[in-house]
């Protein structure tokens, strides 16, 4: 089953601080018609906090989203309304299969600089246990 992010990009922030944000709205779970329908739903229901006092506003379709642009008395403010395909979650990785799963490579032992030394003793995460400077007559 198909996931679909609705996402929203708005002005934030007022004067030489406008920029534009991107937030997640929801995710729908189905397919692309009524992931749409949804996103069509909450554009039309925005209320962006500014401008405070809203003299014109428009929105717009496009492609697979929306574009609402609202002018204000002295400045215009627009809000992308986008329905994307979920392919990928940090948050909730997709599980691996069996076959997929390779351990990782033991570290090999590194002196400094990264340059490989064999014999060199060196903890789980290949840094050496002894630092390379320890000992060394000319940094006294």
């Amino acid at each position: 089953m198909q996931s679909w992010g609705l996402v929203l990009e708005t002005t934030v922030g007022v004067g030489e601080r406008k920029h534009i944000e991107a937030f997640v709205m929801a995710q729908v779970e189905g397919d692309k018609e009524a992931a749409l329908a949804e996103l069509e739903r909450r554009a039309r229901a925005y209320s962006p906090e500014h401008p405070r006092s809203p003299k014109r506003r428009r929105l717009f379709r496009h492609g697979d989203g929306f574009l609402l642009v609202i002018n204000g008395a002295w400045q215009s403010y627009v809000t992308r309304f986008t329905l994307a395909e979920l392919i990928e979650d940090s948050d909730h990785p997709r599980p691996l299969a069996a076959e997929e799963v390779v351990p990782p490579p033991a570290p090999e032992p590194t002196g400094p600089r990264g340059i490989p030394a064999p014999g060199l003793e060196c903890d789980d995460d290949g840094i050496p246990v002894k630092p390379a400077w320890l000992g060394r007559a000319d940094l006294r």
